[in-house]
């Protein structure tokens, strides 16, 4: 009688002492196939977006009228509020378009960098010969929340941002968050609403993924694993319940080997 008992308390503390899975990144044993095949496609220009954008010529005097280089001004407020721009600076309107020297009004929402580079230079061929465009994205921004280390808004030095480059800017993952259910939540042109979608982080499959690369304003959620929920939660009626049985369980078990002695 005592040797089933004590052998099902044993399995029970061995339970719950079990060990976190999924600790480690990318443990998929096809990793090095995997990162052969990542992708980068380059930024999505959004409205809000703030870019730098230079023109130069053989002609310094004939570039001149399509470089911004007066005083600052204020730009049109967009998805990303009004703010102060600098030299040949220029934030993309609330309709998708950057309103260039010269040129006018220019629909970019939804390009990368390198199509409206080529967009520009069609454009300032009729003015000018052999141009010279550059562009630089000036306000990548990306929000990283949930169990990490320093949740909130972070802007990237860089332009080509990954999400393990971005959880690096925000702390990197806590212990106890799950690498398995990260959200990534990123605003759709198609449907013009924001769609979240499921990352699996311990898989090194992830680095092909079309959500790999990060786009401007996307939302990264880390979820907590299932002990931190429960333990978070004092008033969760389901932790409740099994504080009692197992109460009732140990109760019981002690109440059996006592009398068995």
């Amino acid at each position: 009688m005592k040797k089933p008992l004590f052998f099902l308390l044993i399995m029970f503390l061995v339970w719950s002492c079990k060990p976190k899975q999924n600790m480690i990144y990318m443990s998929n044993h096809n990793f090095e196939q995997e990162v052969s095949q990542a992708r980068y496609e380059g930024l999505r220009i959004q409205e809000g977006d703030v870019l730098e954008v230079v023109v130069t010529a053989l002609d310094d005097l004939a570039v001149k009228p399509f470089n911004k280089t007066t005083m600052q001004q204020t730009g049109e407020e967009g998805r990303g509020g009004g703010m102060r721009l600098g030299n040949n600076e220029y934030q993309i309107t609330s309709e998708g378009y950057m309103v260039f020297p010269v040129l006018g009004n220019i629909y970019c929402k939804g390009m990368t960098k390198q199509q409206l580079k080529a967009e520009l230079d069609d454009r300032l061929k009729q003015y000018l010969t052999d141009p010279v465009v550059t562009i630089r994205h000036i306000n990548f921004n990306i929000s990283v929340l949930g169990d990490v280390g320093s949740p909130g808004q972070k802007s990237s030095p860089t332009e080509k941002l990954n999400i393990l480059q971005a959880l690096a800017l925000a702390g990197d993952m806590r212990d106890s968050a799950d690498r398995t259910r990260v959200k990534l939540i990123r605003y759709s042109e198609e449907s013009g609403k924001d769609i979240t979608y499921s990352l699996d982080l311990s898989e090194a499959a992830i680095v092909n993924s079309p959500y790999y690369y990060l786009q401007q304003n996307d939302i990264l959620y880390v979820e907590p694993d299932r002990n931190k929920q429960i333990a978070a939660n004092t008033t969760n009626p389901n932790r409740a319940l099994f504080l009692q049985i197992m109460g009732v369980v140990i109760g019981l078990v002690t109440f059996v080997i006592a009398i068995a002695k």
